[in-house]
């Protein structure tokens, strides 16, 4: 045995391993080479019986034999796998029926601002959007918020190394529009927030808000943003359901209000949904603030608006009875099918 007779063995195995067509007749090749059996075991122990001069050409050739064949059955073995697939590929029918996947659905988030949209849409409202990432102006100080307010805190807030935070409202939409436009301003502003808020099953660290503006320079009552309230509401859950307006507190509005809905599942006479009290809080709500007016250049003496907030999730929670906000976030099939 010499070094050119194991060169003519691997250009052989290297030969029979690419004519091999199956992987039982892959497995023939390994055995037939580099099995117990096998002619490199045959080579090796003949080794002793080759000059010395010669042994460790010998030697080099049927190493090089063993790691060629080695990594070209590893090859040929990966391509008749995926043969199958290629040819069942290939033998494809055009003609025969095919397999349907079932329609998706609207997630529930999606549905709320749709349909809030689509509501307000009927009063002439349109949509306004803006960006997730927001300066300290635009979302705390145009918005008359105090610098000591508990939301510009780092406990509260996802500040951003670059002084920006992420957004904890959609209120700054509405800065942006009026600095970039006269009155009238009739908007919606539907998008995602964010706040360190611990998950539970009323809260989250992501969620929607849709909050909406309108400023004229005709007057603008408080009585005008009860009854469009008042039609959202029945329009978003029912004919019957009524508002409520409790005072409150909020930098960019003043007066401030809670806007409350009569339950949906009670319709007002108390029941565990709404904690027998009859209402369910569902809105931020108030007059805006002359001092929001001057910070966009509006004068507060010649115009006047409202402006509200709402969480989509926590409309649709109650409007189709989710008990817990983490189940919105899941993305289990089995629970957001119910709502096709």
């Amino acid at each position: 045995m010499n070094a050119k007779a194991v060169r003519d063995i691997r250009e052989q195995a290297l030969s029979e391993a690419n004519a091999a067509t199956t992987a039982a007749a892959l497995e023939a090749v390994r055995i037939r080479y580099l099995g117990r059996k096998g002619l490199l075991q045959d080579i090796m122990k003949g080794l002793k019986d080759v000059p010395p001069a010669e042994r460790a050409d010998v030697g080099r050739e049927a190493n090089a034999l063993k790691k060629s064949l080695e990594s070209l059955l590893r090859e040929r073995k990966g391509a008749l796998e995926r043969a199958p697939a290629v040819g069942a590929a290939a033998g494809f029918d055009p003609t025969l029926p095919g397999v349907w996947r079932a329609p998706g659905v609207a997630h529930p988030v999606s549905r709320v601002i749709e349909d809030c949209v689509r509501i307000f849409a009927r009063l002439g409202f349109t949509v306004a959007e803006g960006p997730d990432i927001e300066t300290r102006y635009h979302n705390f100080e145009a918005l008359n918020t105090p610098p000591h307010h508990p939301s510009l805190d780092a406990l509260d807030t996802f500040w951003l190394a670059s002084g920006e935070c992420l957004r904890t409202q959609t209120s700054p939409v509405q800065i942006r529009v009026m600095e970039s436009r006269k009155p009238p301003v009739r908007i919606v502003t539907p998008g995602r927030c964010y706040r360190r808020d611990t998950t539970d099953a009323t809260h989250s660290a992501n969620f929607h808000q849709i909050e909406g503006l309108y400023v004229d320079c005709a007057p603008v009552s408080l009585a005008d943003l009860k009854s469009l309230l008042a039609y959202f509401a029945r329009e978003m859950m029912g004919p019957s359901t009524d508002v409520r307006f409790r005072p409150h507190f909020f930098p960019f509005t003043e007066p401030s209000v809670e806007c409350d809905f009569t339950c949906h599942v009670c319709g007002g006479k108390g029941c565990r949904v709404c904690k027998f009290s009859g209402w369910i809080e569902i809105a931020g709500a108030g007059m805006v603030d002359p001092r929001v007016f001057r910070q966009v250049g509006y004068d507060p003496e010649t115009v006047s608006g409202y402006a509200w907030g709402m969480g989509v999730e926590r409309i649709a929670m109650v409007k189709y009875g989710i008990a817990d906000i983490r189940m919105l976030y899941e993305n289990d099939l089995r629970f957001l099918t119910q709502f096709a």
